[in-house]
């Protein structure tokens, strides 16, 4: 399973340079969406193991307050899911 997903994620990374703006263009949309996932399943992670947000927020390169905003009322990480 996880050498198809790297394979997804290798052709679009690949499609990104693509001469055809259609196929380069969704490969980039796709790749964004991806990225946005993995980042709150890190920002979920970190938080499960104690990381304040002011250190989330400087290892992903955004303020404290961006990170706390986009992320402290997901449900991702209330407790009692």
């Amino acid at each position: 399973m996880r050498d198809v997903r790297r394979e997804e994620v290798t052709n679009l990374a690949a499609a990104t340079s693509s001469q055809d703006p259609d196929v380069g263009l969704a490969a980039v949309a796709a790749l964004r969406s991806l990225v946005e996932v993995l980042e709150a399943l890190q920002v979920e992670n970190a938080r499960a193991k104690g990381w304040i947000w002011k250190d989330i927020a400087e290892r992903l390169g955004v303020s404290k307050q961006a990170v706390h905003k986009k992320y402290a009322g997901n449900r991702l990480f209330r407790t009692g899911r």
